[in-house]
């Protein structure tokens, strides 16, 4: 029997968890008296309409795309959960004006994809990928050349949001000079120093680090 037809969608209402959602969304809902199906997957447009005629909240994460035709397929879905930062795989104007709720998880990953562009920082700046990838070859090379500590390096961050921001604050905290860029008028922290143009931080400074989510 497929999903859509499952007698125990008129019972218990249904939710769909795409994307390999945390299992502890799933035990909390199930819990509060829904039947849940949870996949580790996105789904097309036309595998996703197995599920529509019986799901009434949706979750997902960044690969998933919800178009106003894919969100028209839903006929009993009331809410959206976006379990990542963004909202721009969805159609916001078409869920708003469907009265389907749509929240997000803005500051979920934040400090995790801030020590994440640190380490790669350093490690690009220290060289550790060569080195590793010299010793893993049996090559022993202790020449620092083209080798530096991050302290007095420069770093310009394109995208000053929740990331960008916390990102300033502890590389600053490393010692590094901070300049950013960004469309919207942002409040520079600590000493970071806004730049009026993308071309003017990419002439300023030694390493970038890229926080958008690709909309213009």
């Amino acid at each position: 029997m497929s999903p859509a037809h499952d007698d125990s969608a008129a019972v218990h209402p249904r939710a769909l968890l795409l994307e390999n959602i945390h299992v502890g969304a799933e035990e909390l809902l199930r819990e509060a008296g829904w039947d849940v199906v949870r996949l580790a997957h996105a789904l097309d447009e036309e595998a996703i309409a197995t599920y529509a005629d019986s799901v009434e909240l949706l979750g997902i994460r960044s690969q998933s795309q919800l178009s106003a035709d894919v969100l028209g397929r839903f006929p009993r879905l009331v809410a959206v959960g976006a379990f990542c930062i963004g909202t721009n795989q969805i159609d916001l104007v078409d869920a708003t004006t469907r009265g389907i709720a749509v929240f997000n998880a803005p500051f979920s990953n934040t400090r995790s994809v801030v020590e994440l562009a640190i380490a790669e920082i350093i490690a690009l700046t220290r060289r550790l990928t060569d080195k590793n990838a010299a010793m893993h070859a049996g090559i022993w090379d202790k020449s620092a050349i083209g080798s530096h500590e991050v302290r007095g390096r420069r770093l310009g961050i394109v995208g000053y949001g929740n990331i960008g921001t916390q990102l300033s604050v502890v590389a600053e905290s490393l010692g590094m000079a901070v300049a950013f860029y960004d469309s919207a008028d942002r409040l520079a922290l600590g000493n970071a120093r806004r730049c009026d143009s993308l071309e003017e931080l990419l002439e300023s400074v030694d390493v970038v680090s890229l926080h958008v989510d690709g909309r213009p």
